[in-house]
């Protein structure tokens, strides 16, 4: 079972590393959409689509970007206790803490799932003056969930490896 664990948390974190790396860059894209915006308004007619892109932007940025950030520990957490604690007491908390997380991402994942299915079904709309598909924002969120949740079963997998004394 070791290297089948080894394996996954291998894969699972090179993908999101890749992925997190990439999508850093993101932050570009939304100035450049932002700059236009702001130029646009000033200077020609004010584009209706800036906004809303640079929402769409920031989810993707957001959501792509999160499986990173918990592998490199960039989460939010109280630091008064946890960092004085030795590495074993810590991953016994993250063991416990991590399977609140997995069950939330589990629940949000069917949840985007169910709405990506209904913004296909019905070919949903933003009520915006631009009316974009949904869509597509749609399935960057649950492709984003997904990863998240996939990175945190990984890092649970860590955890378990730490406190048995294993190097994964």
């Amino acid at each position: 079972m070791i290297p089948f664990i080894r394996v996954y948390v291998r894969i699972v974190d090179g993908f999101n590393r890749r992925l997190g790396r990439i999508t850093m860059y993101g932050i570009f894209v939304m100035i450049a959409i932002l700059m236009w915006s702001s130029v646009s308004k000033i200077a020609f007619n004010p584009s209706l689509w800036t906004l809303e892109i640079a929402q769409f932007a920031m989810v993707a940025y957001y959501m792509l970007g999160g499986p990173y950030s918990i592998q490199e520990g960039a989460n939010v957490r109280m630091d008064l206790f946890y960092g004085e604690w030795s590495t074993r007491k810590k991953a016994w908390f993250d063991v416990f803490t991590v399977l609140f997380l997995i069950f939330y991402l589990g629940v949000l994942l069917y949840g985007a799932y169910d709405s990506t299915a209904y913004s296909f079904k019905y070919g949903e709309r933003s009520p915006t003056a631009w009316r974009p598909y949904m869509w597509p924002i749609k399935i960057t969120m649950c492709i984003g969930i997904f990863l998240m949740l996939l990175q945190a079963i990984s890092e649970l997998l860590k955890d378990i490896a730490t406190l048995k004394g294993v190097r994964l």
